[in-house]
């Protein structure tokens, strides 16, 4: 399977947004610049994820997307079919025989693939991040009205 831009730089916002923005809604432009990910691309990406129930926006001078759940209830599975759909393997092999040896190890390796990404959830990376050393950004006090996740 392969991952097309807009899966990584998907996983690539979620997770700013997550570990950065402290539960605040994050504007895209902050998220462009600090993720590295192109503007016009990232307004593509954060529809597909509101589409999904994964962010949601806020309007106005302390607007932006934010997180719709908790990071511990975001999978990168529930990203990754928001963005890309499901495996690609599975896609091919619809309307073959449900017989076929090769179609039936194909879907469950495709099947495998997607549990593989549901076990992993935004707090899941944010975990590995603090690990990691990773400094987080500090936080506007002026847009502090919500706290910070609790992980």
């Amino acid at each position: 399977m392969r991952l097309s831009s807009k899966g990584r730089y998907g996983f690539r916002a979620l997770f700013h947004i997550a570990y950065h923005s402290g539960g605040r809604p994050t504007q895209l432009r902050e998220v462009s610049e600090e993720a590295a990910i192109p503007s016009r691309f990232l307004e593509q990406i954060f529809h597909e994820l509101k589409r999904a129930g994964i962010v949601t926006a806020k309007r106005g001078p302390k607007g932006g997307y934010q997180l719709a759940k908790h990071p511990a209830e975001i999978s990168l599975g529930d990203a990754l079919r928001a963005l890309e759909g499901a495996p690609a393997i599975a896609d091919r092999l619809r309307g073959r025989d449900a017989l076929d040896p090769v179609s039936l190890t194909l879907t469950e390796l495709a099947s495998g693939i997607e549990r593989c990404f549901d076990a992993v959830s935004l707090a899941d990376m944010i975990l590995r991040a603090e690990r990691a050393g990773v400094r987080r950004r500090r936080p506007d006090p002026s847009r502090a009205d919500v706290g910070d996740y609790a992980i």
